[in-house]
């Protein structure tokens, strides 16, 4: 039953991503930005399920196994408040800008603004470093989650190469419109039916307040396991949504700069949705399914649906861990097959003799490509969802003051562009080999995560660089501030 659910579920998922086929234009837009033509409800449920992938359900509930409910504070509250600030202050910004000088990609954005090539070169390359543990989150989960919701008739590595397979179909087949739609899709599931398995196992478990009798006090104070510089270094990580290359790629679809608003505006509301259920799920299991140690606590919140939930809903419920993990993993992939198109193939080798037929051809081999290494990548990968999720999180929110310096400091050139991106690349790589094998690993032992010090030294040098510098060329200041004049 279990299996013909999940079945069920992947078959829709492939309907509903290539129906996007059907309405397709064959154009290079059309397939990395959908013509530019989402509108509200659709915008906000790609950027919500683009952004909430296994991190937020297995990752989370996986972290509030050890940690317990504070997990809640240290990602999705402060996610509540900053991501839809970003989208305000920083998307609609984005999508003038990508409007008005027709951009496709984020490294274009940063190679016009400063005038380029080779700042724009070696942040493609920083970005794709990156994002790649974000790819590694969704296709473990998707793994996990065949595994432990059949247990063990369907094995992990099967069940990340069906996951990979069904993605790569419909987004080849459509871009960016077959993945919206099919990211609309299953974000409604996910966060319809992360409510449901809430209810229905603590229904099981006898109720909230006698589940919660259960469990260890220390997990449901706030405080006991997170010390005030974990949580003050934690709620810098959100800033990383404006440096996200997928979620770039989908303000830039948007249909006008009002579309925005529903997005802003019921973001947290979807955050509390999706993140409270998966937390407290985490914190109950270590009653349930008491001493993981480690990765293995990823799969609590898929052994709690097992144990707990009726046999008919273990496939639904299993069919909404796939729903978050394949409306972002669909939407990471395409961003880099865009940037790999455009910014790599495009500019350095084939130019402006690149037809239309011919980006659409190179962006879905990239797909299948990058969906392919990523894949025999997770077979050898046995880490912490939630930790690979914070570093790679830690690094793109590094990035964030070359954006806000991009769009609203005139002063601003490439040399502080330059220093702020080196700085990041250094010091994100010499925590990284740090703190790779140390679990709750900060800077120093003092408490404060390395996000803290390279958002902060990202910032000074960024500063630093733009004004020992020369200036930058008035015209081109004036292309992406055309509200002001030379004389200002």
């Amino acid at each position: 039953m279990t299996l013909a659910i999940l079945g069920l579920y992947l078959m829709l998922v492939l309907a509903v991503g290539l129906y996007g086929h059907r309405l397709f234009r064959g154009t290079g837009e059309d397939f990395f930005l959908a013509s530019r033509t989402i509108g509200p409800f659709i915008l906000l449920m790609t950027l919500f399920g683009t952004h909430m992938t296994a991190f937020s359900l297995l990752g989370a509930s996986g972290a509030a196994y050890h940690r317990g409910i504070g997990v809640f504070s240290l990602m999705a509250s402060s996610s509540a408040l900053i991501a839809p600030i970003v989208f305000f202050f920083v998307g609609t910004r984005l999508w003038r800008i990508g409007k008005r000088h027709g951009l496709l990609t984020q490294v274009q954005f940063f190679r016009e603004r400063w005038d380029s090539n080779g700042l724009a070169l070696f942040l493609f390359f920083m970005l794709v470093t990156l994002l790649i543990p974000y790819l590694l989150i969704g296709v473990m989960g998707g793994g996990i989650t065949f595994e432990e919701i059949t247990r063990g008739q369907v094995p992990r590595w099967l069940g990340s190469l069906l996951i990979c397979t069904v993605v790569s179909v419909y987004v080849t087949a459509g871009g960016v419109r077959s993945t919206a739609w099919a990211n609309t899709f299953q974000t409604l599931v996910f966060m319809g039916l992360g409510a449901v398995t809430f209810i229905v196992i603590v229904r099981q478990l006898g109720g909230l307040r006698t589940a919660l009798e259960s469990v260890d006090p220390t997990l449901l104070m706030h405080g006991e396991r997170i010390p005030a510089s974990m949580l003050v270094s934690y709620t810098l990580i959100p800033l990383s949504v404006g440096m996200f290359p997928h979620i770039f790629m989908h303000w830039l679809t948007a249909r006008n700069v009002s579309t925005f608003r529903l997005p802003v505006i019921a973001y947290p509301l979807c955050i509390a949705i999706v993140w409270l259920p998966s937390v407290l799920l985490g914190v109950l299991g270590t009653s349930e399914v008491p001493g993981l140690t480690g990765p293995a606590a990823n799969s609590i919140l898929l052994q709690m649906i097992s144990l707990r939930a009726p046999e008919v809903l273990v496939g639904l419920l299993g069919a909404g861990v796939f729903a978050a993990v394949m409306s972002s993993l669909d939407s990471q992939v395409l961003s880099l097959s865009t940037l790999f198109t455009q910014d790599i193939v495009g500019r350095f080798r084939l130019g402006s003799r690149m037809s239309e037929a011919q980006q659409v051809r190179l962006g879905r081999l990239f797909v299948v490509l990058l969906l392919a290494a990523t894949y025999l990548l997770s077979l050898v990968s046995n880490r912490s969802i939630f930790r690979l999720g914070v570093w790679s999180f830690t690094g793109f929110a590094a990035l964030f003051p070359l954006v806000i310096a991009a769009i609203y400091w005139r002063r601003s050139t490439r040399y502080g562009a330059w220093s702020a991106a080196v700085t990041v690349a250094v010091l994100w790589l010499y925590y990284f080999l740090q703190g790779w094998q140390t679990p709750d690993y900060t800077v120093g032992g003092s408490g404060l995560m390395p996000v803290a010090i390279l958002l902060l030294t990202s910032s000074a040098a960024m500063v630093v660089g733009s004004l020992l510098g020369p200036p930058p060329d008035p015209e081109l200041v004036d292309r992406f501030f055309p509200a002001r004049s030379k004389s200002s």
